[in-house]
């Protein structure tokens, strides 16, 4: 890992060498088993990257690899994920408003959805170990992502699926020779299964919302920095399932700051389903503990993880950001996928839920939002769960 310098707990802030983290089943804190965070050498990295060359060239999810904890670049898995377009179309911005509304269709990544960005990082990581089978638990878009990409670098890929997944996700991880396996509790029961099956097999490679996923994830909010000319917008909202795609946008700021790239952050807003909506809650009751919803009831199935791993960062991104949590309900999130197609970008009811928790957070801050530059994260395709249609 080129310029990792150590992994630090989001609980308790006891930090973990490399080499200890490259021997564990689980990536979670030898104290506590909270999720642990990537921290690197960021003066070294300022040094090797040319900042002229770096900002001309054209965003893509390897450009930053300087920022990627991999050792051995030609080892790196790739199905021409990321450089997804940032779209701005005026008909999304609400009457009577001078907002700019920007989506970023993540939709047309390889498989469909934001999720080949941790996918890509986590098989190349797999490579790396020596592994022959991917282990882990999905609600449906990461299963079918890990799947394809193991395909690809022709590993085994073992998928523990809760029973709500939908069944389209769940054929297309079939259709890439998953070997699925059938739960009948939620995602958290789910993850625990994989997590046992991997203690009980060496040879397997534990995937999903670990560090190795975050930090591939990150590389969305350098695109976004990049397709705005290296400008910040003043908001950016991000539904938050397990909470790993809200921390890793904030990861992925902060790294450009870091290095002097950009100079300030964007308010973060974390969106959750009504029925699901474990950060948003401990943001709404101060509170820097996530309790757990028992069996979380959404149409938003992609992020119906009442557990979340990475929920600590997801809370301390909007904490740090000053930003703010929305949830919204089931029918606020069809009708933002309703309009988001009338506009010709075609989501699944998860991929809208960002741009819901903007129109629901517009309607009690429209003042505090004028003449604002908003991003909204479409996060997976339409054709991923036909729900309503």
């Amino acid at each position: 890992m080129v310029y990792v310098k150590q992994f630090r707990c989001f609980n308790c802030g006891r930090t973990h060498s490399p080499e200890a983290v490259r021997d564990m089943a689980i990536m979670r804190c030898m104290d506590c088993n909270s999720a642990i965070d990537v921290e690197y050498d960021y003066g070294s990295i300022k040094k090797t990257i040319l900042k002229d060359d770096f900002m001309r060239s054209a965003p893509t999810h390897w450009k930053y690899w300087a920022f990627l904890p991999v050792n051995d670049l030609s080892k790196i898995i790739s199905m021409g994920e990321g450089g997804t377009p940032l779209l701005e179309v005026a008909r999304l911005t609400p009457a009577g408003t001078s907002a700019r509304i920007l989506i970023k269709n993540e939709g047309v990544n390889p498989t469909g959805s934001f999720k080949d960005r941790g996918s890509a990082l986590e098989v190349t990581k797999a490579m790396e170990s020596g592994k022959g089978t991917l282990v882990l638990a999905s609600t449906g878009n990461m299963g079918a992502s890990v799947a394809a990409y193991s395909a690809f670098a022709g590993l085994r890929c073992r998928v523990y699926v809760p029973e709500f997944a939908s069944s389209q996700k769940v054929s297309q991880m079939k259709a890439h020779g998953a070997e699925i396996i059938r739960t009948n509790g939620d995602y958290s029961q789910a993850m625990q299964m994989a997590e046992d099956y991997v203690r009980s097999h060496p040879d397997t490679f534990l995937t999903g919302d670990y560090p190795w996923r975050s930090e591939g994830t990150k590389t969305v909010a350098y695109e976004i920095v990049d397709q705005m000319y290296f400008h910040v917008p003043d908001y950016i909202f991000i539904p938050i399932g397990n909470g790993t795609l809200m921390w890793g946008v904030y990861e992925g700021l902060r790294d450009l700051i870091s290095i002097g790239i950009i100079d300030r952050m964007p308010q973060l807003v974390g969106v959750q389903a009504q029925g699901c909506n474990p950060v948003v809650h401990a943001w709404e009751s101060k509170s820097h503990s996530i309790t757990a919803i028992h069996n979380p009831q959404t149409i938003a199935t992609a992020i119906s993880c009442g557990d979340p791993i990475q929920g600590l960062g997801a809370l301390a991104a909007i904490i740090n950001t000053r930003g703010n949590g929305v949830e919204v309900t089931d029918e606020e999130i069809l009708k933002a996928r309703d309009e988001l197609a009338l506009c010709g970008i075609f989501t699944e009811p998860s991929g809208a839920v960002a741009y819901a928790g903007f129109l629901s957070m517009h309607k009690k801050m429209q003042h505090e939002m004028k003449d604002k530059t908003i991003v909204c994260l479409a996060t997976g395709h339409g054709l991923k769960d036909m729900y309503g249609l």
